[in-house]
This record gives C-alpha cells, structure tokens and sequence, in this order.
C-alpha cells in the first residue's frame, strides 16, 4: 500500500478539492462551513446521496481515479432517472491512513474528469482518516423543472417496461475481480470488469424522459429489486421477459457457458441504468432518442394489475425470482 507523504486536512482540502470548487463563487473556495447555491425561479433541487465502501462497492486495488469517478457517478445516475440536470455535488472522504498525498491526488483528478464530462462542480463535504475500510460518499444535486421530475409512483397498469443500456456486466465484473468468473476472453472479461468499475450514467438521456416516461429510477440493487421498487409504490406488478433482456457480448458469453448466471444479471446489481415505464404510444419517441444518444432502450416487460415482479424464461415459464436467487413454478 503507498506509504508516502500524507497532508494533513486543510492543507489537503485547498491543495486536492477547493480547486474542483472553483468555478462556483458560493462555494466560497470551501473555506467555510456551508455553500451557497442560487436556484432558478421554476426549478426544483433533486438530492441524492450514496456512498461507496471499500469491500463492498471497490476493492482495496481498484484505481483510485476509478474509485473517485464511481462514487460521482452513481449518485448522478439517480439525477439522471429523475430527469435532472446534475450541477453540484458535496463529498465527504474517510481515506485510510495509509493512503498518501499521491493517492489522494489521483483521486482528485478522477473527479477533476469527471466534474468536466458531466458539468457538475464540488460544493463542499468533509475529510477524515480511517484505520479502514475506506469509505466515500456524494451527495448529489441537479435541477427540474418544478413538478416534473420523474417518481417511482407514475407507472399505470399496462404500461411497457423499459431499460437503457445493458445489464448484468458490473455484477459479471466482480465475478471476474474475484476470480469466480474465468475462461472469458480477455476483451470480454475486461468490458465487464470496466462495467463494475465505471458506470455510466445517462445524464443526457435522463432529462429527455420527462413528459415520456410515467415513471423510473436507476438499476442498482438489481434488476428485479428495483422494479419491485416502483411496482410497490405504483402499487402494480410487473413481468419481465428474460428473452428481451439487453446482454453484452461478454455477458452473453457468461450466461451461454454459465446458464445460471442468468441469476446475476437479474438481482446482481451495479448496472446504473435508467429502468422505467411508459405507454405503447412512446416506442417511437424512445427509439428517436436510443439514436440521438447513441444508447440502447430496450423494452423488458409490462406492468400489470397486482403485486410483485415475475419473470417469464425463454421456454415460456413463469420464474419466480427472489433476491437471493430463483426457481421455476
């Protein structure tokens, strides 16, 4: 582990942090306590706040500008399934005590990166030492349009399901970290593994959904879970169709030589995808924006009077899928 110089907190914040905040006057150079933030007339504040743990979301190896740039990026996914812009966001740090200057700098420009790729600036947070895990967390802010941003509770009966992207890669990554996936190319095992270190959020999809989509979140407990989610505050069901579920190349691979893995891609989590609803009547607006966003939209499912979310395999049965993993009825 790096062992070399280490800043103490305030010399680390204006070195590695007050410059990410420096586009954004009421941060005040996070030299105070608070932030001050001006929020158009018309708008609302979207908050979100997520953090990431070592052990658990990253392991102790993964590059420290990945690990920076994920605990960004998962909070502005759920900005994006909310139809909000992200514009600033607050980080607080528990660094391990042997994490160095130099690992700390890297980490810093992992969100330097990532400030520019999403226009999104630091606001303020707070830093602290740990024996360990490490442990990060952002809190998130965007703006909507007052009254329009996207819940988990506008699904109506009979409405398609949908998803951008792919799914199962970030959960097939970790396999892979761990060494419980092998026998993978080495360009498909590294896209997965890519997956679970990075995800990419639809930032500039996200706000295109308003006034399309009745209802949605972003994909991180799983597939499956999630969608329960919305159901239970829709206060439907769902059914999904395993055949029409978006697979990568690599994740195909992964279920054609390890059928049950099937299981991951359905509860695994990670994938940070935009999973919502939205009538018939909306196939043409979504394959219109699948192509100005260069993102897949694929359709998984319907919503359904009742309760619950059910899966429907490729031979036609119905599967019941628990968190812990399924069966057939």
């Amino acid at each position: 582990m790096a062992s070399g110089k280490r800043s103490g907190e305030f010399e680390r914040i204006a070195r590695y942090f007050a410059p990410l905040a420096a586009d954004v006057p009421g941060a005040l150079g996070l030299r105070d306590d608070v932030a001050f933030l001006e929020v158009p007339e018309g708008q609302e504040l979207v908050v979100k706040t997520d953090a990431v743990v070592e052990g658990v979301h990253f392991l102790a190896d993964d590059p420290p500008e990945l690990i920076a740039r994920k605990v960004l990026r998962v909070n502005l996914s759920d900005l994006a399934a909310k139809g909000a812009h992200p514009r600033w966001y607050l980080l607080n740090t528990a660094f391990r005590r042997d994490q160095d200057d130099a690992w700390i700098a890297a980490f810093a420009r992992g969100l330097a990166k990532d400030q520019a790729e999403f226009e999104v600036q630091l606001v303020g947070g707070d830093t602290v030492a740990t024996p360990g895990p490490a442990t990060f967390a952002v809190t998130a802010l965007g703006l909507v349009k007052a009254s329009w941003g996207l819940k988990r509770s506008g699904a109506h009966e009979g409405d398609d399901v949908f998803v951008t992207g792919t799914l199962g890669d970030a959960a097939l990554g970790l396999l892979v970290r761990r060494g419980e996936l092998t026998g993978l190319k080495p360009k498909l095992r590294d896209h997965l593994v890519e997956r679970y270190r990075l995800p990419r959020p639809r930032v500039a999809l996200g706000p295109h959904l308003l006034g399309v989509a009745t209802a949605a979140l972003d994909v991180s407990d799983g597939l499956v879970a999630d969608l329960g989610h919305l159901c239970e505050t829709s206060k439907l069901g769902a059914v999904i169709e395993e055949a029409l579920l978006p697979l990568s190349p690599a994740a195909k691979a992964a279920v054609a030589a390890r059928p049950e893995l099937i299981e991951r891609v359905l509860t695994g989590g990670d994938d940070y995808e935009i999973l919502f609803t939205a009538p018939a009547s909306a196939d043409k607006m979504l394959e219109r924006l699948a192509r100005e966003f260069k993102t897949p939209i694929t359709r998984i499912g319907r919503t359904t009077r009742g309760k619950g979310v059910a899966v429907v395999d490729a031979s036609g049965k119905r599967r019941s899928v628990e968190r812990g993993g399924w069966t057939h009825s």
